[in-house]
């Protein structure tokens, strides 16, 4: 599968110091969570606390949200949100296997995880800042909605349209996760101050995570940054 995600120019102009790891898991097969992926996300979910540069990376994203003129306080970060969710509900609701261990390590690192169906990708993911007139798909009220991504807005997007909005705020539901998925792709986003090490080692973690649920295949490990939009690999 040719799959190589791409970071466009602007978003590296609007943060230079943005890095992402891209991880791409090929034959698998998710099942409904599990008492492991049960496990690894109650674990998370206790040791909030636990990495001294959380609450400082929450803000740096708040910050580059600012930049492009999404209102955090309103549309926070995937990681932001997940980890408001726990505060208040003392827990985060299992989803499927797959989705359960990513969850955990982003609750863990206090860093956004984003995971994709890669089948469903109609050519590569690029991070990009939006024109205007990309389509994405989501829900409201319970019924599929089609919504006009706003222009200068950082969208995750393929061939087809935006994958993600608002960066990393919210997931299409054309390219998500199911236990039907067999065809993955991470990608775990970084900001100063969080250091490059923690984000190597997330990616790691969320790895032998998906080893011991019996998800092998990792195909390809590969860090994007300012000097390599195209990614180099993490190793």
């Amino acid at each position: 599968m040719d799959f190589s995600p791409r970071i466009a120019p602007e978003i590296f102009a609007l943060r230079p110091d943005f890095m992402a790891l891209s991880i791409v898991v090929e034959g698998a097969s998710n099942t409904a969570s599990t008492a492991f992926s049960r496990a690894q996300l109650a674990s998370a979910a206790g040791s909030l606390g636990s990495v001294p540069w959380a609450e400082a990376h929450l803000n740096a994203w708040r910050e580059a949200y600012r930049g492009f003129g999404a209102k955090p306080q309103r549309t926070p970060c995937s990681a932001e949100a997940l980890r408001k969710r726990c505060e208040r509900d003392g827990t985060v609701p299992a989803a499927n296997a797959v989705v359960d261990l990513y969850n955990a390590i982003s609750l863990r690192f206090a860093i956004p995880v984003g995971g994709e169906d890669a089948s469903s990708y109609v050519g590569s993911p690029q991070l990009v800042r939006a024109t205007g007139a990309e389509s994405f798909d989501t829900m409201a009220d319970g019924q599929p909605k089609l919504e006009t991504v706003e222009a200068g807005e950082v969208v995750w997007r393929d061939n087809l349209g935006a994958t993600c909005r608002r960066w990393n705020w919210r997931q299409g539901t054309r390219t998500r996760i199911t236990e039907a998925s067999t065809s993955l792709w991470f990608v775990l986003e970084r900001l100063e101050p969080m250091p490059t090490e923690a984000l190597l080692t997330a990616g790691k973690e969320l790895v032998e995570a998906l080893q011991q649920e019996g998800l092998s295949g990792v195909s390809n490990l590969i860090l994007l940054d300012v000097a390599n939009p195209g990614g180099r690999p993490a190793v």
